[in-house]
């Protein structure tokens, strides 16, 4: 199994992601709303993987993933967006993330990144 922090402010969304991966080989073994949670979570729970959304209160995603990145330079992570932030996109790959999805989720993209993020990693 492969394990995974969801990083979302919306619960919606991160039930979405869940939903998603549950019919997978990826278990949800975290969920963080904010960046702050999502930098203490990966210390705790040191996922296999992080999906990770941009625009969240306290503190947002690309400032998280690259604290994240910053002290675990192994560590995966996939940037979540809404479409027309693809300047926000570009800084988080310059910073270390693996693959970005866009919202609205599209269920076998989800898994094809993810997929495709595990193997590079062999």
């Amino acid at each position: 199994m492969v394990n995974v922090l969801i990083v979302d402010d919306a619960k919606f969304m991160r039930m979405t992601l869940k939903n998603m991966l549950s019919q997978s080989v990826y278990n949800v073994i975290g969920e963080a709303e904010n960046g702050e949670e999502a930098i203490d979570q990966y210390r705790s729970l040191m996922p296999d993987l992080v999906t990770m959304d941009i625009t969240m209160p306290v503190m947002d995603g690309l400032s998280a993933a690259k604290k994240i990145l910053t002290e675990f330079p192994e560590a995966k992570v996939i940037m979540c967006s809404a479409m027309g932030q693809q300047k926000m996109v570009i800084e988080a790959i310059e910073a270390g993330a693996k693959d970005f999805i866009v919202k609205p989720f599209d269920g076998s993209r989800v898994i094809d990144s993810l997929n495709r993020v595990m193997k590079s990693s062999h």
